[in-house]
């Protein structure tokens, strides 16, 4: 069942906040980053708000689908981008496609206490 629309905006600044919380070098996918904003289930919530996404300083790159394939068409601009920066992050990139951390293994990287 779809969310209210009033709860989007609340929705998508926690999607932005667990987008932003994904370090450098590190990816996840749409369904990860949903699950970190309290919103199980809710992958193309994700891919929406990036889509909207005017936040140049925003790390989009590091969001992937959940196979480790970039979402964008392999012959368009963003694709190109898309893989520049993630190579910029330190991240490899193959065919298009990047190896997606376990996701227990990324949690502990990035929401444990430190």
């Amino acid at each position: 069942m779809p969310k209210p629309a009033a709860s989007m905006p609340s929705a998508a600044a926690a999607i932005l906040a667990a987008i932003r919380a994904v370090p450098r070098g590190q990816v996840a996918g749409y369904g990860t980053i949903a699950r970190r904003a309290g919103l199980p289930g809710r992958a193309r919530l994700v891919a929406r708000v990036l889509s909207g996404n005017t936040d140049r300083e925003l790390p989009w790159h590091r969001i992937l689908r959940s196979d480790g394939r970039i979402a964008f068409p392999p012959d368009s601009p963003a694709f190109a981008e898309q893989c520049l920066r993630l190579r910029a992050d330190g991240v490899e990139v193959r065919n298009g496609r990047v190896r997606l951390p376990r996701e227990d293994s990324l949690d502990a990287a990035v929401w444990s206490p430190r």
